[in-house]
């Protein structure tokens, strides 16, 4: 497979994710999850005009195109312009809502010139085939399946029938439009297909169906009859549907009341906030609540670690703007399905995991992970106030705070308050036998140590335990006599009093540089980091306006701040150029609004408002020099930021 970075849009559906380059070129294709198995090598369509060559729709040095979705939906239209020929081609994707594993692509050829136009248009597909997992072809009357063992990927018109095909060697014939072949099956993994449109006269418009329909093998005679029962369709309806359903959708989840407004500044940041109501349900798993990063760019690990997995800490951010959102069932459902399938015995996560709760690849431990889960499960308490909910998840918060205790009090080298002597000397006989907790990496998974915005997640970690144990122990009546004594509660929260004391006192002490008056973010070195701020937001271990916070905010905007108004992640941060990232402007906004400070927070959105991507996606970075998202588009992260943001912009008073 060849490395496609950037996916300039996407569109899916409740199994279905799509992504699509900004000329309309399919780059991949997920079903039924979000991340796992993805078929498409590539999909390319073309066309022969008279006695022209192929004519590629994705690349070709006489088109133009233009490229937008439909209102307030996920459904994405491509229109080239070929100017040689003047024949406008438009082509609409679309997955469809009732039919959750069908992709329907629609042609639509429009002859603007002055002479006929005879068309043919053909489909070049290649699928992922590997050893286990060989892709052969069948050839039917309508279009093609490509299948292996596991799945078929049926490409195929709703009324025009095959004219011409080519099962192997096509990559040597279809430039020249010259496919044909005798077998109608065999064992290419690329094949290809044709359809004679016909001549289309001046002002005149054809239109050809094509759907791609995703399913798990069968035998031959079901994979046609499901073949032959979508074909029936009426597949514009369906379309149709599909628009009412998103239209709907952005409504129903328009959590801050958000309206047009005639201001274009105000009118960008309308679009960003509906594209994120958009975005969001692609990114999760409607059975688990599982929520990927963003959208698969870099399959082979050339640049990066990948992307479509689900962070834990990732997700907790994006269920807080879900929760903004009215999306309040799917965080709900993240926290009590995926959350509790994915928590290790000791109670702790791991960095990483696939959508459906199984381990991902992972590199290292990231302390955080766990403590914002903790976080995040009394974040969605305060959206719902459900006591129910913060009961049932209450075990699982407790076996993480304790995992959390452990490494608190091995990595600081914290004492009991009251250690007995008995106990002290047991304890020093086991050490050897004892696992030590791996220390931990940083928020951005580079540097292990010991970090500022790690020891900030734990000390809120332990602050949202007690007050979801205060909460419990007033509103659920039998909640001493089923979950925990009061005594038992008491020294808990006593103890976690006395830690949270502890961390303060550490990260004065070993975090605090004396010579800048600043803090720094970890015990490897003195840097300055974005993350340093989840102290102030969303953690509350210091009050915005403290001496030592100022300090540490004035050294960031005089280190990490761009020539453009950017802000970096970190000093001498050379990942992908080492670029501004949107999530760090969002985060000097929080901090700014949490510290009164609106003017500068205008001034740190705006960098983020201004540089959205052509179909209002955030990326994960942008570049300096052309203010466009260069990297991961449509990272998950970043649009809950900016939800986050608005609800403070936005809230009512």
């Amino acid at each position: 497979m060849e490395n496609k970075y950037l996916n300039e849009a996407i569109i899916g559906n409740k199994k279905m994710l799509v992504t699509f380059t900004s000329k309309g070129e399919l780059q991949r294709l997920y079903f039924p999850s979000r991340e796992n198995r993805q078929y498409i090598n590539f999909f390319h369509t073309g066309v022969k005009v008279n006695n022209s060559d192929l004519i590629y729709l994705h690349d070709d040095i006489n088109n133009v195109y233009k490229q937008y979705y439909d209102t307030d939906t996920n459904v994405l239209n491509t229109e080239i312009n070929n100017t040689y020929f003047n024949l406008t081609m438009l082509q609409t994707d679309c997955a469809l809502i009732k039919e959750d594993n069908v992709l329907l692509k629609r042609y639509t050829f429009m002859n603007e010139g002055k002479i006929d136009l005879d068309i043919g248009f053909y489909i070049h597909s290649e699928l992922l085939s590997s050893e286990n997992n060989h892709v052969s072809c069948k050839v039917i009357d309508n279009g093609m399946f490509q299948y292996s063992h596991d799945f078929v990927v049926s490409t195929f018109a709703k009324e025009y029938k095959v004219d011409k095909h080519q099962i192997n060697g096509s990559k040597e014939t279809i430039k020249r439009t010259e496919i044909h072949d005798k077998d109608y099956i065999g064992m290419s993994k690329d094949s290809s297909i044709s359809y004679n449109i016909g001549t289309i006269h001046p002002n005149e418009k054809k239109i050809i169906e094509i759907c791609i329909l995703v399913d798990e093998n069968k035998n031959v005679s079901e994979i046609e009859d499901e073949i032959d029962r979508i074909r029936r369709k009426d597949l514009n309806k369906e379309c149709t549907a599909t628009r009412a359903y998103w239209r709907k959708y952005v409504k129903t989840h328009n959590g801050l009341n958000l309206k047009e407004s005639e201001n274009s500044y105000e009118e960008k940041i309308y679009e960003i906030y509906k594209r994120t109501i958009l975005l969001f349900p692609l990114l999760t798993n409607q059975e688990t609540g599982g929520i990927i990063a963003s959208p698969e760019i870099d399959e082979y690990f050339t640049k990066c670690g990948r992307y479509a997995y689900c962070w834990p800490r990732d997700a907790v951010f994006i269920t807080r703007a879900m929760d903004i959102l009215n999306m309040q069932k799917e965080t709900e459902k993240f926290y009590k399905v995926f959350c509790k399938k994915t928590q290790s015995k000791n109670g702790m996560w791991e960095q990483r995991f696939f959508t459906d709760g199984k381990l991902a690849p992972c590199w290292g431990y990231q302390i955080d992970e766990t403590a914002s889960v903790v976080y995040g499960v009394y974040e969605h308490y305060k959206y719902t106030k459900s006591d129910k909910f913060l009961k049932d998840n209450l075990k699982m918060c407790e076996k993480a705070v304790d995992f959390l205790k452990k490494y608190v009090k091995q990595w600081l080298e914290i004492k009991d308050q009251k250690e007995d002597i008995v106990k002290e000397e047991i304890e020093k006989s086991s050490y050897a036998n004892k696992e030590k907790i791996h220390v931990s990496y940083d928020i951005w998974e580079m540097h292990e140590g010991v970090h500022l915005y790690s020891l900030a997640s734990i000390y809120s970690a332990f602050e949202c335990i007690m007050k979801m144990y205060k909460i419990l122990d007033k509103n659920i009546s039998d909640f001493d006599n089923n979950r925990l004594k009061e005594e038992k509660v008491s020294k808990t929260e006593k103890e976690l009093k006395y830690l949270q004391l502890e961390i303060k006192k550490f990260i004065d002490e070993k975090l605090y540089d004396k010579e800048t008056n600043s803090y720094y973010r970890n015990t490897e070195d003195k840097k300055m980091d974005i993350s340093i701020l989840g102290a102030i937001e969303p953690f509350n271990v210091f009050k915005p306006k403290e001496r030592k916070v100022l300090n540490t905010v004035e050294k960031i905007n005089l280190s990490l701040r761009t020539y453009t108004g950017g802000y970096q992640r970190f000093e001498q941060d050379h990942y992908m150029n080492g670029n501004p990232w949107p999530i760090a402007n969002l985060w000097m906004t929080l901090y700014y609004l949490t510290a009164g400070e609106k003017t500068k927070a205008k001034e740190t959105f705006d960098f983020v408002v201004k540089t959205a991507g052509k179909h209002y996606f955030l990326g994960e970075q942008i570049d300096n020099n052309t203010l466009k998202p260069n990297w991961v588009i449509g990272l998950g992260w970043s649009h809950a930021m900016f939800i986050i943001v608005l609800e403070r912009l936005y809230k009512k008073s």
